[in-house]
């Protein structure tokens, strides 16, 4: 296997939540940092990685912004998911006792996520690009009035102290995030749980996006993701980015997107991968308990 296909693209720095993702999906590749989700795309196109990690949504923040814009247009094909539990770190420099503590540093939405600690310790939050960029800004200062909130695995990268660990409000606070490929061969049907996303544009019509949803129901398919956002500025017309459970080469799947073919203008594949096994946990987690 060749240096590149050891490698994982993901957008961030090192130690940022997508890096502990790829290595918990991919312990045995080499994560590859870059500054935007377009520049981890290119480095898929260019044969520098051979797959791609980008976050979708999370269960406390929702969805990851810009995101849906970029999956059409980035010529690649969701292989795979992860869920990624966030356990967010009170980091400092070491030696640095809790009552120094004056400012904390981190992403706009790891700040919110972590409210409770942040409010009881009477710091001022501060606003910084990426989870782990500020990791590493306060290893760099070296300040002890400062801390940042990230990663377990940052901390350790840039030499910090974890002084409170999962400090984050809820308990549930995940992030999903999607394998993205070159490859364009759909996996061959077995008898797993299989998603299967797409986006799509329905045609302007009264009631086009009811009755494109319509095959899915009459044919037993389960939707577990709809969303819509505005393409060119147009408040008129919207693509829709939309998951479903099955396979392309399952017949109910198959009856349910030709009709959504009939009532839509424009309908892109995006993959069709496996499920991961966290669907099924969290599903067993909601049924009712056994009397």
């Amino acid at each position: 296997m060749t240096t590149a296909n050891k490698r994982i693209a993901f957008q961030g720095a090192p130690g940022a939540y997508s890096d502990l993702a790829c290595r918990g999906m991919y312990p045995e590749m080499d994560t590859l940092p870059c500054h935007t989700f377009e520049d981890t795309f290119a480095t898929v196109h260019e044969g520098r990685a051979r797959l791609a990690m980008i976050p979708i949504d999370n269960s406390v923040a929702g969805r990851v912004a810009d995101i849906h814009h970029l999956l059409p247009d980035s010529n690649l094909h969701i292989v795979g998911e992860y869920f990624q539990r966030v356990d967010h770190h009170l980091l400092a420099i070491p030696g640095t006792r809790i009552e120094d503590l004056t400012h904390v540093h981190s992403h706009l939405h790891a700040l919110p996520q972590c409210r409770n600690v942040i409010r009881e310790l009477g710091l001022q939050p501060v606003v910084y690009g990426d989870t782990a960029a500020g990791a590493k800004m306060i290893s760099d200062i070296h300040d002890n009035t400062q801390a940042a909130i990230a990663s377990e695995l940052a901390g350790k990268i840039y030499g910090l102290e974890s002084l409170r660990a999962n400090i984050e409000d809820a308990e549930h606070n995940t992030t999903r995030f999607l394998i993205m490929s070159k490859e364009t061969d759909f996996p061959i049907l077995d008898n797993g749980d299989w998603i299967t996303s797409f986006v799509f544009k329905v045609r302007n019509v009264p009631a086009a996006l009811y009755k494109a949803m319509g095959g899915f129901a009459t044919n037993g398919v389960n939707m577990t993701k709809l969303e819509s956002y505005m393409v060119d500025g147009n408040f008129y017309a919207a693509q829709f980015y939309a998951e479903i459970e099955g396979h392309l080469d399952e017949k109910n799947v198959r009856w349910a997107m030709d009709e959504l073919n009939f009532f839509t203008s424009w309908v892109k594949i995006m993959g069709v991968f496996p499920a991961n096994i966290f669907r099924q946990k969290q599903k067993s987690s909601l049924l009712p308990a056994s009397p």
